[in-house]
This record gives structure tokens, sequence and C-alpha cells, in this order.
């Protein structure tokens, strides 16, 4: 898995900063962004060429416009031919409609491809998204993964909109502009390019600074957005332990490191324009002064000094322009690489060449030797090995963080394991299509999910072509179906926030129901009844059994009175399992699991 470089700022331990530090990002690689922003827009390619078009002529419009001073003044002001005037400004005025006409067409086209652009980059960084292991989002603060979705793009879509097109305005207007000039007096052209060295030297050390505050930004930007994604979804336990005031101290610490960051980024970037109007200011009053002297001496025109003192303006103005759009295109570029940073991470491995499709499975699990840990340094499961026949109830129960959780997570191929072998019917399940896989089993989490839509459709997630009277079954058999008709809307309620309109009960019958109608013949509980009253679970139990008849069955329990039946209770600590057998003899031995029971029952 790649990881970002950061410089750390503030220490990783500070409460809720789950290990992220704010870092100031090292140096961006700004080419390689910019092909591959490039890469996007070259998609749009009728649009790009209708942008660069209108472009160029709303570009020459201007230039056109300015030179027609020289004609004007030299032919029809200085001899006194109004006739001639007359026709010379409808003529300008004409040209600058033009131009005027082809601004409007480019401002409309650009944020036209700008858009299609951006939504294709948030189309394929959701798609990505999806192809990510479990690993990285445990890894990951999910708040700042949002402000990927949200600050990053958005920055990259203004940068579109206006930063990139700004600078090719501003390029194809300095080259024009420096052409004409030099037509018009070339040693007026070269006292005009005096400050131009200035003015790069100045702009150069400008964005290097500005980069990189940009940079870190960004970095604190998402930091402080994770920390108030977690506060807001923790809310009830900052509360609980009255930790209002540990949570304002710690947010002022974020908030006032982002502000630090964001006014280094804006002061380094409104320092641009003032510094680079000044120079051109010093710059535009040295060639006036210069070409008044060149035309009493050496000749010049009037009309022709004319034009150049609006070119010798005009060519101020993109070196500053493209000076500030820099500050703007820096900080799109530090969000696209955060964007095609997590675009780069590796995905889940794909299923290898020798990978067999299967429709379904009967049944058969096997654990063998199996070594699994998170990172090299810490070993979490050693030597699991188990045998679960068609139909069989195996049972995982030991204390918190013993490993049951764990070696649920391996079966779907959450996690890959380090040593031995797991397999279904015979067959490795790293030698099973991943989707083929994860088909034939239904998982019901500990911690619940609700997506925002109906509770009909909710449990409907589990098999999408199951029929309305297929998902009233389900969550009859999960003992759904009578607080679910007493809904609003009943089947049709609309569920938000995470099923927020629900008890944490409820919304576990709802998983319970998705997991019934995915009709898999492997079923996974993890802790499934845990949000659930005594008296609900005694409910639902007979439900649960009749859904794990001819289902092989995986139950991790808190609960010990909902493993009574299981054909093989595991015992697992530390990592190994030290005991197994059904309930009678696991009490027999007056083992671990005998002390377990004893706390729960005694």
């Amino acid at each position: 898995m790649k990881k970002n470089n950061a410089d750390t700022i503030a220490p990783a331990s500070l409460p809720g900063n789950r290990g992220k530090a704010i870092g100031v990002e090292k140096p961006k690689d700004s080419l390689a962004v910019l092909v591959r922003l490039w890469k996007y827009l070259s998609r749009q390619k009728l649009l790009l060429s209708l942008v660069l078009l209108a472009l160029v002529v709303n570009t020459l419009a201007n230039l056109g416009g300015s030179y027609l001073l020289r004609p004007i003044i030299n032919d029809y002001i200085v001899p006194g031919n109004l006739a001639g005037l007359a026709k010379m400004a409808f003529l300008m005025i004409g040209i600058y409609l033009i131009g005027a006409i082809a601004s409007i067409a480019q401002s409309r086209l650009t944020i036209s491809m700008a858009q299609k652009t951006v939504m294709q980059i948030r189309k394929d960084l959701f798609g990505k998204m999806q192809m990510l292991p479990v690993r990285f989002y445990d890894t990951h603060q999910h708040g700042d993964l949002m402000s990927r979705f949200t600050n990053d793009i958005e920055t990259v879509s203004e940068a579109l909109n206006n930063s990139v097109v700004q600078l090719l305005i501003s390029s194809i207007t300095l080259m024009g502009t420096l052409g004409l000039m030099i037509y018009i007096s070339p040693m007026l052209t070269l006292v005009s390019l005096i400050m131009v060295p200035l003015m790069l030297f100045t702009a150069s050390k400008i964005i290097k600074k500005s980069k990189q505050f940009f940079g870190a930004n960004q970095a604190a930007l998402g930091t402080a957005n994770g920390y108030v994604e977690e506060m807001i979804s923790g809310q009830k336990v900052v509360k609980v332990f009255s930790h209002e005031e540990e949570a304002i101290h710690h947010f002022e610490k974020l908030n006032g490191h982002l502000g630090q960051q964001s006014m280094k980024a804006q002061f380094y970037s409104g320092l641009m324009m003032p510094l680079m109007f000044n120079i051109s200011t010093i710059n535009y009053a040295l060639t006036a002064i210069i070409g008044a002297v060149l035309a009493i001496t050496r000749g010049l025109d009037i009309g022709g000094l004319a034009a150049f003192l609006q070119y010798a303006r005009q060519f101020g103005r993109p070196i500053n322009e493209i000076s500030s759009q820099f500050n703007s295109l820096q900080s799109a570029l530090a969000g696209a690489e955060r964007i095609f940073n997590i675009m780069d991470e590796e995905p889940e491995p794909k299923d290898s060449e020798d990978a067999v499709a299967i429709a379904s499975v009967s049944g058969d699990v096997q654990f063998e030797h199996v070594d699994f840990s998170y990172s090299p340094d810490k070993q979490i499961l050693k030597g699991i090995s188990l045998h679960a026949y068609k139909g069989n109830k195996i049972a995982f129960v030991g204390e918190t963080g013993a490993g049951k959780s764990t070696v649920i997570n391996l079966l779907p191929r959450f996690y890959d394991i380090q040593s031995g072998k797991i397999t279904i019917d015979g067959i490795s399940i790293e030698k099973i299509k991943r989707d083929d896989l994860r088909r034939n089993l239904a998982i019901v989490f500990q911690d619940t999910h609700l997506f925002t839509t109906s509770v009909m459709e909710n449990i409907r997630y589990g098999r999408l072509d199951a029929s309305d009277e297929e998902v009233v079954a389900a969550a009859k058999l999960a003992a759904a179906d009578s607080f679910i008709t007493m809904l609003p809307q009943g089947y049709d309620t609309l569920l938000v926030n995470d099923g927020s309109n629900l008890s944490q009960g409820q919304k576990q019958l709802i998983n319970i129901a998705r997991a019934a109608i995915a009709d898999a013949p492997i079923l996974i509980l993890d802790e499934a009844t845990s949000s659930i009253d005594t008296r609900t679970e005694i409910a639902i139990q007979k439900g649960i059994d009749q859904l794990m008849k001819s289902r092989t069955s995986f139950v991790i329990a808190h609960r010990l009175s909902t493993v009574r039946n299981a054909d093989e209770i595991c015992v697992i600590d530390k990592g190994q399992i030290v005991e197994r057998g059904r309930h009678e003899q696991l009490l027999a031995q007056k083992g671990i699991y005998y002390q377990l029971h004893l706390r729960q029952f005694d």
C-alpha cells in the first residue's frame, strides 16, 4: 500500500487524530499531475478544439482592436478626417464585438468541458474506491477521504473553469502582444522587456512558497474535516464522557493550524498581484518616457507610440495574470495529486488466472493451519484449523480482541492469509473468483449500516432481484416485519442518516433480514444480536435457527446463550483456538469457556 510522505507538525497521539499527523507535504510532481489532468481534458476533443478556437478569435480581436489606434491617429485624427474616423470607429466596434461574442462562447464551452472532465474524475475516483481493499479503509480517516471528493475535486473544478483557460488566454495574448510590439518598434520593445526578468524572478519565488503552503493547507483541511466528521458521528460518546471541552480544545489546535496554513497560502496568493502591478506600472512609465523621446528624435509616429503604449500596458497584464493563476493552479495541483494518490492505491488483487467461477457451493469449509497478521511485527492468528461440514453451526467465543472477528474477515477475503489454507468444498478460496466467493456468503456485522433509501430497498440490497413478497418474507423471518409495518410508510419508509429514525436493535433486524434474503449457503453472524435486547433476541432466535438450517453457519457470540446448540464451539484466546467442542463438553472441561459461562450466568 502506498503511503503519503509528510513531515510531522502535530503529535499523532493527540486525541481523535487517529494517528494521522498534520503534515506539510513534500514538493509535488507538478508536471506528472498536469499530464494526467491533460489526459482527462483531451477526452473532450471537440469541446477543447472549440474552446481554443474561440480563445484565439477573442485574443486576436483584442489585439487587432488595439492596433487600429495606429492608423486611426495617424491617418484620421491628425489630418482631421472625421468621415474616415467614423468608419474606423465602426470597424473597431465590430472587431471588439466579435471578440466579445467569442469570449462568451469560450466561457460557456469551457464550463461544459470542465464539468464533463470533473464528472469523469469524480466517477473514476468513486469507482476506484469501490475496488480498494478493506485494509485501505481501516487505515485511512473517513473525513479525509470525503475531503478528496469535496474540497479537492472542487478546487480542480475551479482551476479547469478559470485558471487553465486564463493561462492559455494570457499566454496567447503575451505572444501576440510581443510580436506586435516588435513590429512597431524593436528598440522600444527592448526597453519594455527590461523589467521582465525581475517580474519572472519575483513570480518564481512567490510561486515556490505558495506551492508549499497550498499543499500544507489542503492537508490541514483534510485533517480538520476528518476530526469534525469523527466528532459528529461520535457525539453521543463525547457527551456521555463529558469530553466537550477536550474536543473543543483539540479542534482549536487543528483549526489554528489550518488558519495558519490558510493565511500563509492566501498571503502569498495575494502578494503576487500588487507586486506585479507595481513593477508593470514602473515599466509602463519608463516605456512612455523613452517612447516620447523616440517620437521626437527618431521619428516614431504618434499613432505607433499610442498603440505601443497600449500593448505595453497589456504586456504586463498577461504576465500578472499568469503569475496570479499559478497560485490557483498550485492549489488545484495539490488537490489533484491527493485525488490521484487514491487512484494509484493498489486495488484488491485480481483473481488468479486459474481462478474458477462457481454458481453455488454446498458449504464445506476448512481452515488448515492459518496464520495471519495485519502488520509484519504483530501476528494476530496462529495455526487456526477447523472443519465445518455442510449445515454445521460453528461458534467463536472469547475475550474482546482475541481474534474472533479476524477469523471471519478471512473467509470473504477482506484480508488474505500469510500462510495456511482456507477451502470451500475443497477449493482454496484464493482459487475462487472473488465475486462468486462473496455471492455465496451472507454476513451480518456487529456494526450496522443502512442506506438512504426505503426499508424495502435496504433489505433487497442482499439480493437485488428479490421480489417484494420475498423481502417481506425475509423480514418476517428476522422478526422485523412487526415493527416495519408500524412505521409511517411501512416498507416504503425512507431511512436517512444510517437509519437514525430507528433504534439500534431495529437497524440490526433489517441487517439480519438483508442476510436472509441473500439466501447464501454460508452464513456469518458477527455478534449479530449484540445490539438487540434479550426479549427481542429470544423472539428472533427461532428465525435465525430457521435461517441456519441446511446452511453452514459461523457465529461470533458475546452471549453464550445463542451458541448452546452449535455443532462446535471454538474458544479463541490470543489468536489461537485453545478449546473446542459442544456446549456440555466445554463446561465439563472447566476451562476458559466454563469461566466465561460463569461470568454471564452466575
